[in-house]
This record gives structure tokens, sequence and C-alpha cells, in this order.
């Protein structure tokens, strides 16, 4: 079944999404029509409407992806593989159930992408390793799951860095990932894929896991929106663990609206994309030590002018202190790695990228006691960070202390590699060892035109609040309209 334009009505259209999303169909119909705007570049919520108003059908927003992908990634390395096969048959049974009143939601016939550690049944699924360069799952993660049943369709599997072990990209056994805003950038890491992807206009959202900052990080550098959930609220059941204390799943989008839509589904809640719009002042914990030091100018300058925004949405800022975690949480990631990859560094250690290897090993020296007593102090440190939210109702921060560095200078210092992500990481690894709900989003640019990002923090199980803000950021800015110019 083909749709046309003249089958619909625009009374139809101007009912899509029941209110969730803030633009009628006939904003982004018309964009199309005028030329102004391509497929690909629809928001996920922009796209969605359009398919519930059958406007748009998933075969045309799967195809346009699908040609968007050939023609762009290869100057990105986004992506390992792509079932485009599998893509455009779940296109047209998405196609056929809506066209007979069976709409599953916002997702349903929406194409997005995976990061390749997430299980796919009958699909490689690599984690950027030669380990696991043939290896196909026989059932698929719990995130798939649910997309899935959502509806939506995948488009295939994004790039990282191997085992998801570091913060800069340049580790893979698939090669590294370039930025989209200049090719010679790093895209972040590790889900350096997914916000290649997402930001160039491969995809309309894409899933990314966080032990340390791998789906905040990365948006940042490329210049979109990631949110790590509260831990544990989306299962990582079936997602190739790194330090499962500290594993995080969560979506990569272009818009705060796509990543409620996608987070809906992901943990089994309808309260998100309708608390959007939640109104209110606010109370801001500005964490100056740590967060605030050492900061590149351009993004202490941006982050400035975030916090005047936020000031006439009727925010207050105050101090206020947090202890971070992150000798703990890195006795715990080493140990919990080293645990897991065990047998595999034992049996066929070659097959390891050397640093990837490197890192492993360091984890055998974390003794049993010295385990324990890190993963007892987590728990105090997670339990301890909700006091701070007894004077606020959420922190700010810069997502990274610095700009996306150069891939050639990583790669010509890699014995300094760690040290570089270390840095890279700074300001969202504390955020893990809490395992309080954060979302990065764009705040400006530097004068070389790489994105900067802006952090926002919220007590465990406020995910809805931390959207909230971040939408009205959004809302009250233009940087998120802006796109790479270099493709």
């Amino acid at each position: 079944m083909r749709w046309s334009r003249r089958e619909f009505t625009r009374a139809g259209a101007l009912g899509a999404l029941g209110g969730l999303v803030a633009r009628s169909p006939l904003e982004a119909e018309e964009r199309l029509t005028n030329g102004s705007e391509h497929l690909w570049a629809l928001s996920l919520a922009e796209a969605s409407e359009l398919v519930r108003a059958r406007k748009v059908s998933p075969l045309d927003l799967t195809r346009a992806c699908l040609t968007r992908i050939e023609a762009v990634d290869p100057k990105l390395n986004a992506f390992i593989t792509v079932t485009a096969e599998g893509a455009l048959a779940a296109a047209r049974a998405a196609e056929e159930e809506i066209g007979r009143g069976s709409w599953k939601g916002p997702l349903h016939g929406i194409p997005i992408a995976l990061k390749d550690l997430v299980d796919t049944r009958g699909v490689r699924t690599t984690a950027a390793s030669n380990v696991y360069k043939d290896r196909v799952p026989t059932e698929d993660a719990e995130v798939v799951l649910r997309l899935k049943a959502a509806g939506a369709v995948l488009l295939g599997k994004l790039n990282l860095h191997e085992f998801a072990y570091g913060g800069s990209t340049v580790v893979s056994a698939f090669g590294p990932v370039h930025n989209p805003w200049a090719l010679d950038r790093s895209a972040g890491g590790s889900s350096s894929g997914s916000a290649a992807a997402v930001a160039a206009g491969l995809c309309y959202g894409a899933i990314g896991s966080d032990t340390g900052g791998s789906i905040r990080q990365p948006a940042a550098c490329c210049g979109i929106v990631g949110l790590k959930p509260t831990y544990g609220r989306v299962s990582t059941r079936g997602v190739i663990p790194l330090a499962s204390s500290l594993d995080h799943v969560g979506p990569m989008t272009r818009r705060v609206r796509d990543a409620a839509l996608m987070l809906q589904p992901l943990a089994g809640s309808g309260e998100d994309a309708a608390a959007l719009e939640r109104k209110g002042q606010l109370r801001l914990g500005i964490p100056r030590a740590l967060f605030y030091e050492g900061l590149h100018p351009e993004i202490e300058a941006a982050t400035r002018s975030a916090l005047s925004v936020l000031a006439t949405l009727g925010a207050r800022e105050r101090g206020v202190r947090l202890e971070a975690g992150v000798d703990a949480a890195s006795v715990v990631l080493r140990a919990e790695a080293y645990a897991h990859h065990q047998p595999t560094v034992a049996s066929t250690p070659e097959l390891y990228q050397p640093e990837t290897l490197k890192r492993i090993r360091g984890g055998a020296e974390v003794t049993a006691a010295a385990y324990i007593a890190a993963r007892g102090e987590l728990n105090r440190l997670r339990h301890a960070a909700q006091s701070a939210f007894d004077a606020v109702d959420l922190l700010v921060t810069p997502s990274m202390p610095v700009p996306p560095p150069a891939l050639d200078e990583l790669l010509a210092d890699m014995a300094n590699l760690r040290a570089r992500e270390i840095v890279l990481l700074r300001n969202t690894r504390p955020f893990n060892a809490l395992g309080l709900p954060t979302i990065s989003v764009p705040c400006g640019f530097t004068s070389d035109g790489l994105p900067i990002g802006l952090q926002i923090t919220g007590a465990a199980g406020d995910d809805s609040r931390v959207l909230a803000l971040a939408h009205a950021y959004e809302q009250a800015t233009d940087w998120h309209t802006r796109r790479p110019p270099s493709l």
C-alpha cells in the first residue's frame, strides 16, 4: 500500500499525537513541500506527527535514512552494520498497521539505530571488537524488544569505542568515528556512532550506553541531546556490559521531546513527554568545585550565557557541594570490566585492541576487599547524593570542560589517551557513580564551530523534571536548530 496526500485531510493531521508535540504536522509538511526541509532532517516528533497523520509513510522515512547513510556515512564511519532489508520490511509492516488504524505510538514507523553492544537476534553484535566480529545473538536485548513492540524501524548497528571502554572513539576494530561538525575531530565516546548518526540525520534517534559519560559526552561533542536516565530505569539485559554497577542505557536524539518520546517505551512509563510542559520556579544547584574548574574559555562563556537564559525562565541559582565518587567508581569499573572479560583475555588476547587490553588487564590488580569496599562506598554516595536535593531541584554544569579534540592528536599520543579521556569525561563520570538522571543539551558553539553542551541533573527518579527544564531551555534558544555544515 502506498500513501498519497489526497487520501488524508488536514483536519486529521492537526490532532496528531494528541498534543504531545509542540508543532502541528502541517508546519513540517509545508517545509517539506516548499523544499526548505529534507525528510531526514525532521525531528523524531515531527516525523512521528506526519506518519500518524498519514502525510508521510514509514517507507518514505526509512528510504530517506538509507539514502542519507549511503551518501554521508563513508565520511563519518558511524555504522558498523546497516540492516536495510530488515528495515524496509519493518517499514512496510508499520505502514500497513497504521493504514488500518493500528497506530502503536510515537515510535511507530520511525527509523532508529542501535549502539553495537545491544544484542539483536539474527544480526551480529560486535561491540566494535574483533573478539565479537562474528557474534550473532539468538535473542534481542530488552530495549530492542521494547522498541520493536513500539513499532520502531531498526536501521542497524552503530560504531563505538571498543567494548565501550573509553571516551575518544579512536579505539575500534572498525576505525574511529568522525565528528559531523568537523571531520578531523573526535565524536566523543563511547557512543560515538550513535551521536554522529543522529547529528548527521542518518536516523531519527539512537540508543547509547553510558558508564562514565558515554551518552552525554558524545552528545555534547556532536551537538545533540543525550539522556542518561536514573540508574536501573532502563533495562540493560542483553547489552554487553562494561561495569554493571555503573552501566546505563538511554536515548540520543536531536530534540529533548524526541528523547522523552523514546524514553516512554524504553522505561515503560507514560509520564515523560506529557511532563515536558511543567511550569514553576526552580532552584538550580551550581556545584562549582570540580565541574566549573579549568573550563575552556568559550565553554565557560557559553555556560554563563545558558545560566542567564535559565534565570529568565524563573530559575534561581545557589551553590551546592557534591561528593563525586569517581575514585570508588573507578575501582568498581576496573574490577567489573576485568571480571567480564577475563575468560577471553586469557584465551584470545590478540583479538583485543592493545589499548583496550591494557585497560582490562589493569582490573586484575583490584582485590576482592578493595572491590567490596568501593561498592559499599558507591552505595553510600548514592544515598548521600539525595540530600543535595533538599535545597535545590536540579544541578546545572557544563557537559564537558573542553571542546572535542582532534583525532590526529589523540592517535599520535596513545600513551596518554586515557588521561585525555578522563578530562573529556570529567563532568559526566560523577553522575554514573551517583546513578542520577542527567541530560546534555546543546548550548552554543566555539569560534571553530564545535558544539558545546549543557548538563542538567536531577535527583534519582526525577527524570521528568530533568527533561522539563532541558525542554524549556531548548525552546528559549536556537542551538538545537543548527546542522553540521560539512555534510
